[in-house]
């Protein structure tokens, strides 16, 4: 089933479309505990969700997990959801991840709207298809491809954000340039991420958005050019896996960002990506996504990590990278030796 992308003006009469198209029975919503604060009073009084029955989750990635899918299967269950109900995912990827696949599963799926409230929700998470939950430490190992019947993305909610769930998301957007075009990639470079004007920012995001719904809509399920939406992927969810290993909150788009560094420097001399939009690349990312602290002695275990990647065949990683912006070439890899070079010239540049 196709998803219908909704760029939202008017979220009350947009949302009351998503909801008589899916004609469902019952409508449930699902957020954690902080969009529930600062999101839904947004919307809750709308005449389309009276009635709704609201479930409310632990946030941040940490409880991305299965023992909290199992309490909203048991919520859907307990308040008598069938498979004409409808799930909306009011919140940022996490909920949108989670929320999909709860949804995908409950009596073999029922539909699901989401409605981002972050700027990486917005660019990345919520549009594609892709649901699932964190298991073992590791990122995203359990899921399935689903797609939202509608994602309803607007862009009211941005001004709900911290700086650093803006700069997360930000991450995504540098990352479609990337793959993209120069015009693109060079505007993101200029833009002001310490002081964000939400007015420029808005057409900024709707751009992004068509990146990724163009390749996806190619390869809905990853065997080809959606691989090119991996940039930065490889190493960065190493990076996040990595985090959670022990314990600490790694944001998602900071770690794409400082996996761009790793893989932008790889690219440098696997596919001759031109030295100095790598540098200007990642002069951006060091002035505002900080650092990340590692040392040699982790080296294994990042790349141990990367070797759980999805993407990967056999013993070999496998990495996105890029010949220029705009050019991704998919399917490459890299050997030990080549990544800890990158991850020397992390902490060196980081």
């Amino acid at each position: 089933m196709m998803q219908e992308v909704l760029i939202s003006a008017q979220l009350e009469s947009d949302l009351t479309r998503a909801i008589n198209v899916c004609a469902p029975d019952k409508v449930f919503v699902l957020t954690d505990d902080t969009t529930k604060q600062f999101c839904w009073p947004k919307l809750q009084h709308f005449e389309c969700l009276k009635g709704a029955n609201l479930i409310s989750i632990k946030p941040t990635d940490y409880n991305k997990n299965i023992a909290t899918l199992s309490q909203v299967w048991e919520s859907l269950a307990t308040n008598g959801a069938t498979r004409s109900s409808c799930l909306i995912n009011l919140g940022g990827g996490m909920v949108t991840d989670l929320g999909g696949f709860a949804a995908a599963t409950f009596k073999r799926g029922i539909r699901f709207v989401n409605i981002p409230t972050t700027l990486l929700a917005m660019v990345d998470a919520a549009v594609g298809g892709k649901t699932g939950v964190n298991f073992n430490a590791l990122k995203n190992e359990i899921g399935v491809f689903c797609n939202a019947r509608f994602v309803v993305l607007n862009t009211l909610f941005l001004s709900t954000l911290d700086n650093e769930n803006t700069r997360s998301g930000y991450a995504e957007m540098l990352k479609h340039a990337l793959i993209s075009n120069e015009g693109m990639w060079s505007e993101l470079l200029n833009f002001d991420l310490g002081q964000p004007n939400w007015e420029t920012l808005q057409p900024m995001v709707v751009q992004s958005v068509k990146v990724k719904e163009e390749i996806v809509a190619q390869d809905p399920h990853e065997q080809g050019i959606r691989k090119a939406l991996n940039l930065g992927h490889t190493v960065g969810h190493a990076f996040e896996s990595f985090a959670l290993h022990n314990g600490q909150q790694l944001l998602h788009g900071y770690a794409v960002a400082f996996g761009l560094v790793c893989e932008l420097y790889l690219a440098t001399f696997k596919t001759h990506f031109p030295v100095n939009k790598m540098r200007q690349t990642v002069q951006f990312i060091r002035e505002y996504y900080g650092s990340l602290p590692l040392s040699c002695n982790d080296y294994d275990q990042l790349i141990e990590l990367m070797q759980h990647d999805k993407k990967n065949a056999s013993k070999e990683i496998n990495f996105t990278l890029l010949a220029d912006i705009g050019q991704p070439i998919i399917n490459q890899t890299a050997s030990k030796e080549e990544i800890k070079e990158a991850l020397d010239f992390f902490r060196e540049t980081i």
